[in-house]
């Protein structure tokens, strides 16, 4: 296992300056992570760092909320893909999952997906704010709208990953997409928690500790 090939390493916070985005980007150079997952005020930044190398630029969008128009959140995926972001990692709209409003949020992931063209687009359901059953509809629909990852957490509320949403949300989408694991992932061994229950890529900004807390077979 390459777990380092699984992971995004990602610096969110909003204040985030040019200098750590820059470390950031050395360091997944280093380790030869997935890819840097940042704000898209800094995907140029980013992928011009990472030009010629086998590290990707993510980018979140309508983050960390995921309450914004379904126009703003495709303008910013647009905006992102032409700085040259390779994924996308969109919050859905949670009040929307959440009153059953199926259609609204079916389309709300299909134009972020057609804003992204052939890019990844996983999308993140806040699962910490959602019941089992809304859990599993978020999944269903983002599968329906062409999403190519269901995503656990932001990180900016009220919980992060858990195995048990993990287990769940791999059970929803079978092998019509991956799942990523994300928030409050800090050690090798909740990493390995998350891949054992389903989870093929992990978000996290301690990726160096994930890594250097493998086994050496496993970490690169």
């Amino acid at each position: 296992m390459q777990i380092n090939r699984m992971i995004d390493h990602t610096l969110l916070k909003p204040e985030a300056q040019p200098e750590e985005i820059e470390k950031l980007c050395v360091e997944a150079l280093q380790y030869h992570f997935w890819s840097c997952c940042v704000n898209s005020s800094f995907v140029a930044q980013v992928h011009g760092r990472l030009a010629g190398s086998d590290v990707k630029t993510c980018c979140v969008v309508g983050f960390p909320l995921g309450a914004m128009s379904t126009l703003a959140k495709a303008a910013e995926a647009r905006d992102a893909v032409a700085n040259g972001a390779d994924e996308i990692d969109m919050v859905i709209h949670i009040g929307a999952l959440k009153r059953g409003d199926t259609e609204y949020v079916r389309e709300d992931i299909a134009q972020v997906k057609k804003a992204c063209g052939n890019r990844t687009l996983k999308v993140i359901l806040e699962t910490c704010l959602l019941t089992d059953e809304e859990k599993s509809l978020g999944c269903a629909l983002a599968i329906q709208a062409g999403a190519d990852f269901v995503k656990t957490s932001t990180g900016f509320s009220t919980g992060g990953a858990t195995v048990e949403d993990v287990r769940l949300m791999k059970d929803a989408v079978g092998d019509s997409a991956e799942v990523k694991a994300s928030g409050g992932i800090h050690t090798a061994e909740e990493a390995l928690a998350m891949i054992k229950a389903g989870a093929t890529r992990i978000g996290a900004s301690a990726g160096i500790a994930i890594v250097e807390g493998m086994p050496k077979e496993d970490a690169q």
